[in-house]
């Protein structure tokens, strides 16, 4: 099960942060540097956008999704000069970025690693600096229109100090010098990637996990039931940090369209990158495909296709996938194990009473699937790029899901506790949204809020 539930933000230019969290350290004179830039609204030409304003602490570095947050309850973030232009794709988080490979493609012939959900950067110093020049993010121009921006900072001297002064004459060299100070932030601030999940706690000895939390552990790693972690390794991939819970692979799960999405209207707003492969909608994000990444992979079966986020903080980092299509992991995860056995809960229903299934990829790619809800036969044969091989994936119409509600509660409470936080001597003070509440079947319950 691949969890795709998910703008400054990479390979790092700087040195791999510690294995785990360890207290306060102190930050390099680039890092202090790169923690002015993430903070500072005014290099944004609306005067109130900054890295922080899409990458909120309190939702591990990712977007607000409250309503009462900076783009007021929309999937997408909202930017540019006069705050009212809506972006494409859900704010992924920033937390662990500094341990994602550079893109490549595998020895399977995939796509693996990069920034941005496409992986169209391909260090944190790249991903971190094309927010100021995006029209519907900080809105700047160009990179002179930074730089001039820079040059009215107090921090000014500070970036002198480290880059010279003559770096100023080259608007293009001194943005990537920017770019190289908020990686190095984002690498040595501990609080990106700090390891102190329940999860975390429980495989250095210093906790049990409950109960429920153990069978949604083994269901999340059974390849016939969950099969999350064939996308999600709940051990470590390289031996030295702790699990990432990604493998940084591509996937493309015929995520439905979502219609909160200005670009997803049939009156699409001006700016909106047009997709000639269909004319049923005007426009498609197909990923690493396009239209973000200029250099697309060309291979016609990776079209749709999404980098698998990783997991940690899931709990607290909604809404989920690309287009921020879900708001909770019980239906994330319904979507997974129901997709195909009971499509009519997820996509559009036709007049005739048949289901439009993959609405969000062109028909060329496998997109607009037509079967009949409850009719066994009736989505055979599909031959298109969604995955349809893989558990839970690899169902039909009139077959089990692979999850029961009941185990869909179980594996969301082993994700809860992948939240940071945690505390071994006091367990009690973490504080976990109420979805995770929600899931919990046995009599003690944790601390919630209200807040998600």
């Amino acid at each position: 099960m691949c969890l795709l539930l998910a703008a400054c933000g990479g390979g790092s230019d700087s040195a791999p942060p510690p294995a785990t969290g360890s207290g306060a350290i102190a930050l390099s004179a680039a890092a202090q540097l790169g923690q002015k830039i993430f903070n500072d609204a005014t290099l944004s030409v609306s005067g109130t956008q900054s890295c922080a304003s899409c990458h909120v602490t309190g939702s591990a570095f990712a977007e607000d999704a409250s309503a009462s947050g900076v783009d007021h309850g929309s999937p997408v973030p909202i930017g540019g000069a006069g705050m009212n232009q809506t972006g494409f794709r859900n704010t992924p988080s920033l937390m662990y970025a500094s341990l994602i490979p550079a893109f490549t493609i595998d020895a399977d012939g995939g796509p693996n690693g990069g920034f941005f959900r496409d992986g169209r950067a391909n260090t944190l110093a790249d991903q971190a600096v094309l927010p100021f020049t995006t029209s519907f993010e900080m809105g700047n121009a160009d990179a002179s229109a930074v730089i001039a921006r820079l040059k009215t900072r107090p921090y000014l001297a500070d970036f002198q100090a480290l880059y010279g002064s003559a770096v100023l004459d080259d608007p293009a060299t001194a943005l990537a010098r920017m770019g190289q100070a908020l990686a190095a932030f984002e690498t040595e601030e501990p609080s990106f990637h700090p390891f102190s999940s329940k999860y975390d706690a429980f495989q250095n000895g210093q906790v049990q996990l409950s109960a429920q939390e153990l069978r949604g552990l083994a269901l999340f790693n059974n390849a016939t039931k969950g099969n999350c972690s064939a996308c999600h390794p709940s051990t470590s991939g390289d031996g030295v940090h702790p699990p990432m819970f990604t493998d940084f692979s591509y996937d493309n799960l015929g995520i439905p369209r979502n219609g909160l999405i200005p670009a997803n209207a049939a009156s699409a707003p001006a700016g909106t990158p047009v997709d000639s492969d269909d004319g049923i909608q005007a426009y498609y994000d197909l990923g690493v495909c396009g239209p973000f990444r200029e250099q697309t992979v060309n291979f016609f079966s990776n079209c749709g296709q999404f980098k698998v986020p990783t997991l940690r903080n899931i709990a607290v980092t909604a809404p989920y996938f690309h287009n921020g299509r879900f708001t909770t992991l019980k239906d994330a995860i319904g979507f997974y194990v129901r997709r195909d056995t009971n499509p009519e809960e997820w996509y559009p229903m036709n007049a005739d009473g048949t289901v439009t299934k993959f609405d969000d990829l062109p028909a060329i790619y496998g997109g607009q699937f037509v079967v009949t809800p409850g009719v066994v036969g009736s989505d055979a044969g599909y031959l298109g790029n969604v995955n349809t091989s893989e558990i839970p994936y690899n169902r039909s119409i009139g077959d089990t899901p692979a999850l029961s509600p009941d185990e869909i509660d179980d594996v969301i409470t082993f994700l809860c506790t992948l939240t940071d936080g945690y505390d071994p001597a006091h367990p009690g003070a973490q504080v976990l949204p109420a979805q995770c509440q929600a899931a919990v079947h046995a009599t003690a319950a944790f601390p919630t809020s209200q807040s998600r």
